[in-house]
């Protein structure tokens, strides 16, 4: 039997670029996420596909209809916060009430409470933020998906595979992103700008790494990134790079790791994982 992989997207609309002053003002007629999603959803349906959504649940507010489609075709539903924030940048209290409007929302509109957390460019952190993990164990999530394992961003020490995580509330499953490993440092290779910019060889053998060792591998996109027609916003060019380009590469890549790895959901893996 094959391991199974779980491709994760972060649903949020092109002017969600974290570290701005402010979310930006922008007209509705220029929000793209919805029909961004749907190409998503299109071509997991065409490779017969299941795949987690991290939602905002400011989108899903904006956009009532989103969540329901996308649980409709057989895809988990898991929160991306509320208001795009850092997790570093919120006290305790705001971050359970955060939880607990997107949970509270997401069951409204699915009939399913989420048990799936990814923090806004992975600013969950063991070091800074270790009262987080309680909070998500009491508010009944199973597991997070925020620990990147990076020298610049998340957690830089923290393992490559799934790993349990020890709250007074009970357990918490991590399960963080790709990233190859290298003498230098370990790469982004899972998703955002690394999955778009390294070679698709070099993602793909990483991939196949991992699952001879009987480790998954996570991958992440954002709807933008399957939208190069979108706008996007006057950014400086290091943190264009990052948000917006090479976009074009994405879809096509994703095709191609949908067609020769297996996937899942995160919570089927979670499920899986925690059990042996």
């Amino acid at each position: 039997m094959p391991v199974l992989n779980a491709l994760t997207i972060d649903v949020e609309d092109w002017y969600h670029v974290c570290g701005l002053p402010g979310e930006p003002v922008v007209s509705p007629d220029t929000e793209r996420v919805v029909p961004a999603v749907g190409r998503l959803l299109a071509l997991l349906a065409e490779r017969g596909c299941r795949a987690t959504f991290f939602l905002l649940g400011s989108v899903a507010q904006r956009h009532p209809g989103l969540a329901p489609s996308i649980a409709e075709a057989g895809h988990e539903i898991a929160s991306h916060g509320w208001s795009h924030r850092l997790v570093t940048g919120l006290s305790p209290e705001e971050f359970r009430t955060e939880l607990r409007r997107t949970g509270d929302l997401l069951e409204r509109q699915t009939g399913r409470r989420p048990v799936g957390f990814r923090a806004p460019q992975w600013s969950l952190c063991r070091r800074r933020t270790p009262w987080a993990f309680p909070i998500l164990r009491e508010e009944g999530y199973r597991y997070d998906s925020s620990l990147s394992p990076l020298p610049f961003l998340g957690d830089r020490r923290g393992p490559r595979g799934p790993f349990r995580i020890d709250t007074p509330a009970g357990h918490l499953v991590e399960v963080p992103p790709l990233v190859t490993r290298t003498p230098l440092g370990n790469l982004p290779t899972g998703g955002g700008w690394g999955f778009r910019f390294f070679p698709l060889g070099l993602i793909g053998a990483t991939m196949a790494g991992l699952n001879r060792r009987g480790m998954p591998a996570v991958l992440y996109v954002h709807p933008r990134e399957v939208d190069p027609e979108g706008p996007r916003l006057a950014l400086p060019p290091l943190r264009s790079f990052v948000a917006y380009g090479p976009r074009s590469d994405a879809t096509p890549r994703l095709d191609a790791l949908l067609e020769r790895f297996a996937f899942t959901t995160l919570d089927q893996l979670v499920d899986r994982w925690d059990t042996v």
